[in-house]
């Protein structure tokens, strides 16, 4: 490559993650967006979220046109290469979200006739944990932070704990009143779909590690993606 063709490539990388980026800052206004609508029975809010999960998808599809035309067109060796590739998957991760944002807010239109006052707490703490989780994990993409992507990935255990806690708890309301099935079912899809949105976070995190360090860690245990970051353990 030439002086000025390598400096436009690295432009469109800095572009690229600058949409990413953005990107993932619709996604976090969609699921506390989506959350507020349920929690305040404002179905006017949720229909927005549901509305505007059309621009999510739009900048989706730019982002998978400009990677591929970068890998085409580029031809990316070695940490450029792995941050396009992460960026596919980063992008994915997003788009998911974004869909789960949506079935929350279609939640929320639910929840006028089947109430769930009694599981909003547990659930706006789930919330405000997965959405922590999410932010933490773009914040590391943003800076290329492997401690703060780890850290990402070890809380994790802490979110799938509590929500195991709310599938408890809407089960003891369900066995001692009947009338509380519909709700309880409700609430308890809402916390799983809250509770993913950490798992994709998770992900994101991994992508973090990968674009930085070159270790694919998304099927090994935590304290063994530890090692690797580390160097105390190679990979073979």
């Amino acid at each position: 490559m030439t002086e000025h063709t390598i400096k436009r490539f690295e432009d469109e990388l800095t572009l690229l993650k600058e949409k990413v980026l953005s990107m993932g800052g619709l996604v976090e206004k969609a699921i506390q967006r989506s959350v507020r609508a349920l929690l305040e029975m404002d179905s006017k809010r949720a229909r927005k979220v549901i509305e505007r999960d059309r621009a999510i998808n739009a900048l989706e599809v730019d982002i998978d046109n400009m990677t591929r035309s970068m890998l085409a067109l580029r031809q990316p060796a070695a940490g450029d290469l792995r941050l396009i590739i992460a960026t596919i998957k980063i992008v994915t991760d997003l788009e998911r979200i974004g869909d789960l944002a949506e079935s929350i807010a279609e939640a929320a239109l639910q929840a006028e006739e089947h109430p769930i006052n009694q599981f909003q707490h547990s659930l706006e703490e789930l919330a405000n944990k997965s959405v922590a989780q999410l932010q933490k994990a773009l914040d590391a993409f943003a800076h290329n932070d492997v401690e703060q992507a780890l850290a990402v990935i070890e809380s994790d255990d802490k979110i799938n704990r509590m929500f195991r806690s709310i599938q408890r708890e809407n089960l003891t309301y369900m066995m001692e009143d009947p009338r509380q099935i519909s709700n309880g079912l409700l609430a308890t899809t809402i916390g799983k779909n809250i509770e993913r949105i950490g798992d994709h976070a998770v992900n994101i995190a991994e992508m973090v590690i990968y674009i930085v360090k070159g270790h694919d860690i998304r099927h090994v245990d935590h304290q063994t993606a530890a090692a690797l970051i580390s160097g105390d353990l190679d990979e073979e």
